[in-house]
């Protein structure tokens, strides 16, 4: 009698599944990115990973690129956002004079110091597995897992960094050698957020080989859509905003931030749900362990 009521529930649950599954297959590609965006309350979402960008990862990104091994020493987050948004002229001066430069920062900050600073990571790294579980529907890993996996994702995400920096920007070339630079330092993107399910995500492996799609999204996202975005409308934006000194710049730099943190929501997104319309229907249903709320 337990078996068989048990037996019910599980395949009531798995039929829920199906039909969700087949719901949002049956909408248009823009409008399944849509729903599963508001879904996870995607705007909130949004924000509270830009406010822990701002707070934490900007911080130990200028660390962390002081301690990666044969990194420009001059380099520092000023001239990655220089570079990121194509800024010259008083601008470029302005966002550059506002950060110091890496190898500064490693002559006054000591490993202790900086692991005691990546303590202030974990609430980034557990919000950012959080996201990803929503958005994927899983069940989310406990408290212990997300910290582990997302300081594990932060990790790759700072090498993906430093690996797309010395692609694009390791010489000093020009023309179509810059472009043919450019495309390849896709690649390390690609990786990452093909990886990123794997890391973030309960039974992220599952349809292995349909992951490498879902990266795509964060290869248009976040390798191209985002940059090439940034370089057509920020420069005014932080030229307009340089007036204000330092506190201008971190004005801007919050408002990337949250354009950064919302380009990641999206991705998690249209990761998950290019996956589902890709890997196979049992598959995604086995997989996706996180129960639709009623509402």
């Amino acid at each position: 009698m337990s078996d068989g009521t048990n037996r019910d529930q599980i395949q009531r649950r798995l039929e829920a599944r199906r039909q969700r599954l087949r719901e949002s297959r049956a909408l248009g590609p823009v409008a399944a990115v849509v729903a599963r965006f508001k879904e996870i309350g995607g705007a909130d979402q949004g924000v509270l990973v830009s406010e822990q960008l701002f707070t934490v990862v900007i911080p130990l990104m200028i660390l962390g690129f002081s301690y990666f091994s044969g990194f420009a020493e001059n380099a520092s987050p000023g001239v990655v956002w220089i570079r990121e948004l194509g800024l010259d002229g008083p601008a470029g001066d302005t966002v550059r004079d506002a950060f110091g430069s890496s190898a500064a920062l490693r002559s006054t900050w000591t490993f202790l110091g900086l692991t005691a600073f990546l303590a202030w990571g974990i609430p980034m790294s557990m919000t950012v597995s959080a996201m990803f579980a929503k958005a994927w529907r899983r069940e989310q890993f406990g408290a212990r897992q997300r910290l582990v996996r997302g300081t594990a994702w932060f990790v790759l995400y700072l090498g993906m960094l430093v690996a797309r920096e010395r692609i694009a920007y390791g010489a000093d070339h020009t023309g179509l050698t810059l472009a043919a630079l450019f495309v390849v330092a896709l690649v390390p993107v690609w990786v990452f957020w093909s990886l990123t399910p794997m890391v973030l995500v309960r039974d992220g492996g599952r349809g292995f080989r349909y992951l490498a799609l879902a990266g795509l999204a964060g290869v248009v996202i976040d390798g191209i859509l985002i940059p090439l975005g940034g370089r057509l409308l920020y420069p005014p934006v932080i030229e307009a905003w340089t007036d204000f000194g330092p506190i201008g710049i971190a004005m801007a730099l919050i408002t990337w931030c949250l354009v950064l943190g919302t380009g990641w929501v999206i991705t998690a997104c249209v990761g998950a749900v290019l996956w589902e319309r890709v890997a196979p229907t049992e598959t995604v249903v086995e997989a996706q362990t996180a129960e639709q709320r009623g509402g």
